[in-house]
């Protein structure tokens, strides 16, 4: 039943998506599970605290931030029950943790950007999906930023939580959401969230390897699919460069994006001022990327993304038979 409701949850939202109406008026449960992150890294990460003591609350904010949203899941899925209502109503509901189409929107707003407004307008298009410095940006930079966000948020914001749902239904989609959350606003290596960050950091790498593995795989399937696609060059890429990223998960995704696409992702980026070295993903340094090759990232993501719904309505199919 879990991987019905990972299957009706991903057709829902590539249809519907999350209203933005929905959204104002009350929110989303990421922006909730933020609150509840936020709130106890006020009250647990103390800049006082040796960095053992610190790195022991993150262990139990983490605790926490995954067990509160989990128990209200669970409850919720448990008083739906497993009628058809219950299943359609918590595919629903479940729907609000994948995000096909506003990630296809916001990168897609990007290129528009570029061809109609400039470098300026590109930038400022890229900036609310990256936390890259955008000032330091050429138009290539741009781009690459448009498509390494596409290919990591593919596995981080629609492949994974879809896999977790199938896992352990709703609870399970929620603990994953919970965990990545935790990751992107303390798991970074900062001085305030270093020690306090560590556990959610590590924990989200863990959950999130077979989601990357899966996206690297549909992205070289969606290039077979694809005329402009190279599958050998995105497979080859994987392999070879995939294990070089600093990320251990994130190297898949853009790995299989950039040989697919004949391009040259990741690489030396600037955060904040800081520079970080990172490997290049793929052979394309021949060429700069452009609005154009942000085109062609959305239709292999497209493609990529209506293989992997119909991999999952396969498996519910298959289950449901049996």
């Amino acid at each position: 039943m879990s991987v019905l409701i990972a299957f009706i949850s991903l057709v829902v939202e590539r249809i519907v998506g999350y209203p933005d109406w929905l959204f104002r008026a009350i929110g989303h449960p990421v922006t909730w599970i933020g609150r509840l992150i936020s709130c106890l890294d006020r009250m647990l990460n103390h800049a006082s605290h040796a960095d053992t003591t610190r790195r022991l609350c993150g262990v139990l904010a983490l605790f926490v931030i995954v067990l509160m949203p989990v128990a209200i899941a669970f409850a919720v899925e448990t008083l739906l029950g497993r009628s058809a209502f219950g299943l359609i109503a918590t595919a629903i509901l479940a729907s609000a943790l994948i995000s096909q189409r506003s990630l296809g929107e916001h990168v897609e707003a990007v290129a528009n950007a570029l061809e109609t407004g400039g470098l300026e307008a590109g930038r400022k298009a890229v900036s609310m999906i990256v936390g890259r410095d955008p000032e330091r940006l050429d138009e290539a930079g741009v781009s690459r930023a448009a498509i390494e966000s596409l290919a990591e948020n593919f596995s981080d914001g629609i492949v994974a939580p879809a896999l977790w749902l199938g896992v352990g239904g709703l609870a399970g989609g929620v603990a994953y959401k919970a965990v990545n959350t935790a990751d992107s606003m303390i798991g970074h290596r900062t001085p305030r969230h270093e020690a306090f960050g560590w556990a959610a950091a590590r924990f989200d790498d863990l959950v999130n390897l077979p989601a990357s593995r899966l996206t690297g795989l549909s992205l070289v399937a969606a290039a077979f699919l694809m005329k402009e696609g190279d599958p050998d060059a995105s497979w080859r890429a994987i392999w070879r460069d995939a294990k070089k990223h600093r990320s251990p998960n994130a190297g898949w995704p853009e790995a299989a994006m950039a040989g697919a696409l004949g391009l040259a992702l990741a690489g030396p980026r600037v955060y904040g001022g800081v520079t970080v070295e990172d490997t290049f993903m793929g052979e394309g340094g021949r060429r700069e990327a452009e609005a154009a090759d942000i085109r062609r990232a959305l239709k292999l993501y497209r493609i990529a993304d209506t293989l992997l719904i119909g991999l999952f309505g396969l498996v519910a199919a298959a289950i449901w038979l049996s």
